[in-house]
């Protein structure tokens, strides 16, 4: 169980804090007094959600629905880039020289292509031809109407999902050639006296790595990928290129729609951060509780 010791702030955290708080407020005042900007605060909780004229139900608004957007995109291409990951790291660290030419030729290219790219070359190449040559988005349309809210739940609306298929394969593609060399660290750090140990006891060589390095190897390496999820939060919001209706791409479509720049994006920027560092925050207390050492 987490304790309030686990999330202490030092002395460095309130100072660094308090310059934080010091310096948005600093820029707030010079807007009303320089630029003489008229802030429209009271707009914004209509962004997040509306009461239905008609039902009279209380709906998520663009900036929920972005929002939750962002976090099925981040929970995809997460378990895409650790499949992907563990993979590559698992053979570039015990495979055959070929096997580890493979692994190492799909980290170094992929992690020297800016992310950017990949997410063009994937909309434009898996989208528009492998997605959609499977037509994918008409099997969804044709699904009963229940199949349709849970694949729009779980993944995106059918007129949006080939887009968000491709990009989450492109963002789990990019994220899984780091997470492959934080499982092929993890993997070269088990001490050989260990293999030895279970060659010794009449384990051969695939079930010592599966029952006894393997485990070790998640435990260890758990937290950074932990914060790996995090890091694809934020890299999620370049698929807004690609018309994805994530959080950036509704702030974008709100700003040429209401042109409130400073409020839009203020709430936005609060957003992530709310997002990214509570989950830094959790993870790294757990860090400090749980970590292996050897």
């Amino acid at each position: 169980m987490l304790n309030k010791k686990d999330f202490k702030f030092s002395f460095v955290d309130i100072v660094v804090i308090a310059l934080v708080i010091a310096a948005i407020s600093f820029f707030f005042i010079r807007m009303v007094q320089v630029l003489d900007y008229k802030w429209e605060w009271d707009v914004m909780p209509s962004y997040f959600f509306y009461l239905d004229q008609v039902s009279g139900d209380l709906r998520a608004n663009i900036l929920v629905k972005g929002f939750l957007t962002t976090v099925k995109l981040s929970v995809w291409s997460t378990l895409i880039g650790f499949f992907l990951g563990t993979l590559s790291g698992i053979i570039g660290a015990k495979g055959s020289f070929e096997q580890r030419f493979i692994s190492r030729i799909y980290v170094e290219t992929i992690r020297n292509i800016p992310s950017l790219v990949l997410v063009f070359i994937f909309y434009y190449f898996v989208s528009s031809q492998f997605l959609d040559a499977l037509a994918l988005d008409e099997w969804v349309r044709n699904r009963p109407e229940q199949i349709k809210q849970i694949i729009s739940i779980v993944f995106a609306e059918p007129a949006h999902i080939n887009a968000f298929v491709s990009a989450i394969i492109a963002l789990g593609i990019y994220e899984g050639a780091y997470i492959s060399e934080i499982v092929r660290g993890g993997i070269v750090s088990i001490r050989e006296g260990q293999w030895e140990a279970a060659y010794s006891l009449g384990l051969d060589k695939k079930r010592t790595f599966l029952l006894l390095i393997l485990p070790q190897v998640f435990r260890k390496t758990a937290f950074p990928m932990a914060g790996q999820f995090i890091s694809t939060i934020k890299d999620s919001a370049i698929v807004s290129i690609i018309s994805i209706q994530e959080l950036t791409f509704q702030g974008m479509e709100m700003m040429a729609a209401t042109f409130l720049t400073f409020e839009i994006w203020t709430t936005i920027t609060l957003l992530y951060f709310i997002l990214t560092f509570s989950l830094s925050r959790t993870v790294s207390a757990l860090e400090k509780k749980y970590v292996v050492r050897y």
